[in-house]
């Protein structure tokens, strides 16, 4: 699956090309793109950054299938397409992802870096609600990632044929490489041009899958997300990944989780804030009301002459923590929600309060806006007064 990242740049914009570029014409803006952003080539701090970006919107938009999910959908069309961790990847990883595209672009000093034999790493993403963080949940992730070729089992050739033992190399995969400087000579150790480190050649290469030995392979894994879980988190399964040249060892598999917002309730850490309105009527006599919590509903008391924004807490009903288990608590701060029409038998009856109410509070208000004329009178007589 692909990564849904907030504020994620286009990828046509990436590569600077129109929605309806040609194959050809962004393979050709990639191949200056990878030039520009390589980090042997380009010393910026970003480079590398950029470099990975250009890599991810490349996988995109020259596979027809992500392509056009892309278009139809963005970025949120990418989940289950199997990308591949770009963030997270070094770049060598990124130069067997693309070899046949790199060794054209940055010839065979590419090839001077050492590769462990291990497969590439993958992510998806997993979703999950705020219910789910609060009891822990076993998700099954449908997605694609790279596996062995069934017609030709992974060897690249054509069946009925094999792949000969590398003559530059000897089978080893690397060659000695020397170089002369001036009056100082350097040796080194790459990988062989000719077979680019895999010690064998492949002379008639599978049509299935073009000598590369790989295809699209559809999975199914049970991901088990603990109690407690934050977005953005990763969880790793090891071994889940594409499979090494060899098929010695595969990468591993990253879950980014993406935690849905509810609908009453918001997450602050390990505590849960609940906005609820309430009428005025409530605030002022006090009544006893129902919350939303993550499991249904709570009994609330609300104590006569509540004012807005009153806060009160329901303990335990928080989510619980990832280390500790440890439950936060739900927060429930009251909003008073002012009726914007009322009957005549209501207005009636708010003008007898409000009668009632002036006689006890007149005196103090009064007073308060006497002082208001009173500093206003000041203001005139002294001239203008900066506030």
């Amino acid at each position: 699956m692909g990564l849904v990242v907030q504020n994620k740049r286009d990828y046509y914009e990436v590569l600077g090309v129109e929605r309806n570029a040609a194959p050809e014409e962004i393979k050709r803006a990639f191949r200056q793109a990878a030039l520009k952003y390589h980090p042997d080539r380009n010393r910026e701090p970003d480079a590398e950054q950029k470099f990975k970006e250009v890599s991810e919107a490349y996988e995109v938009l020259s596979d027809p299938e992500k392509r056009n999910r892309y278009d139809r959908f963005g970025h949120r069309g990418l989940d289950g397409v199997g990308l591949h961790d770009f963030a997270g990847m070094g770049v060598d990883d990124i130069f067997s992802v693309f070899s046949d595209i790199f060794g054209d672009v940055f010839g065979d000093r590419m090839y001077g870096r050492t590769r462990a034999d291990r497969g590439i790493d993958i992510q998806a993403v997993v979703e999950v609600s705020l219910k789910e963080v609060a009891s822990g949940v076993e998700k099954t992730l449908r997605f694609q990632r790279a596996g062995f070729c069934e017609v030709c089992g992974g060897k690249g050739a054509e069946p009925g044929t094999s792949p000969t033992t590398c003559r530059t190399c000897g089978g080893y995969g690397q060659v000695e490489q020397q170089r002369q400087m001036g009056f100082f000579v350097t040796r080194s150790v790459v990988d062989c041009p000719n077979c680019r480190g895999r010690g064998v050649v492949i002379d008639k290469p599978c049509k299935k899958c073009g000598g590369s030995g790989r295809a699209p392979k559809e999975c199914v894994i049970n991901v088990k997300v603990p109690a407690g879980v934050h977005d953005g988190q990763r969880i790793r399964l090891r071994g889940e990944g594409e499979p090494s040249r060899t098929g010695m060892a595969r990468g591993d598999l990253h879950c980014i989780l993406r935690v849905r917002p509810h609908e009453f309730l918001e997450r602050d850490g390990d505590h849960l804030i609940c906005r609820l309105p309430i009428a005025f009527t409530q605030a002022a006599l006090g009544a006893q009301i129902e919350v939303p919590t993550l499991t249904g509903t709570s009994p609330l008391k609300i104590p006569p002459g509540t004012q807005h924004g009153t806060v009160f807490r329901l303990a335990g009903k928080g989510l619980p923590n990832l280390r500790s288990g440890r439950r936060g608590n739900e927060i429930v701060q009251v909003l008073i929600e002012i009726p914007s029409k009322l009957s005549r038998e209501q207005k009636e009856l708010l003008r007898k309060f409000a009668a009632t109410e002036d006689k006890e509070v007149l005196p103090e208000s009064k007073g308060f806006f006497e002082r208001v004329r009173e500093y206003l009178t000041g203001s005139d007589a002294n001239g203008d007064q900066d506030t």
